[in-house]
């Protein structure tokens, strides 16, 4: 996959596969690196998140995407995990994790589309984030309350935002639901 560098106008080489055995710490690495806090020490929710979502029942394996560079090295990770509207499967997006000098080079683009390309290609409906307002839509996201689905939280609004994909039924609707390792964020 050939990304779009912004700040160097050239396009920057980067592959995108299924997280292999192995790759666990240095995609808790590049989710530390990415969603650090300036003076905060702790790492942030989001990388023990991962780890938690491995180890439960919602995990995909074939949804945990690592983007890296010539040399091989990790350098982004998201995943989707199972999350649902009322009783129906649907997938939960996050986190998307690129390390911090690799940010603005088309490396979130990159695993968007492929995250995106998979879970479609598996017959998934639709996939769930909380995020950017600013970033998401450009991936197809909007509010979730578009296809009057719910926020689990409903001070989320209006960043829960769903993506509906080709198995997508205008009748999935109601309140969606993150698996428990959300429960810790």
């Amino acid at each position: 996959m050939l990304p779009h560098d912004a700040r160097a106008g050239h396009r920057v080489v980067v592959l995108v596969r299924r997280e292999a055995t192995g790759d666990a710490g240095a995609i808790y690495a590049v989710t530390v690196a990415a969603f650090a806090r300036q003076g905060v020490s702790e790492p942030p929710a989001e990388a023990p998140l991962v780890d938690a979502l491995r180890a439960s029942k919602a995990w995909i394996p074939t949804l945990s995407l690592v983007a890296v560079d010539v040399d091989g090295d990790l350098i982004g990770h998201v995943v989707c995990s199972r999350g649902s509207v009322d009783a129906e499967p649907v997938l939960a997006l996050g986190p998307l994790s690129v390390r911090p000098d690799w940010q603005r080079r088309g490396v979130g683009s990159a695993l968007m589309h492929a995250v995106l390309g998979a879970a479609d290609a598996l017959g998934e409906p639709l996939v769930g984030l909380l995020g950017s307002t600013g970033y998401y839509p450009r991936f197809g996201f909007r509010p979730a309350s578009d296809y009057q689905i719910t926020s689990p939280q409903p001070q989320w609004e209006p960043h829960f935002q769903v993506r509906t994909l080709t198995a997508y039924q205008p009748g999935l609707r109601g309140r969606f639901a993150y698996s428990e390792p959300f429960d810790h964020v």
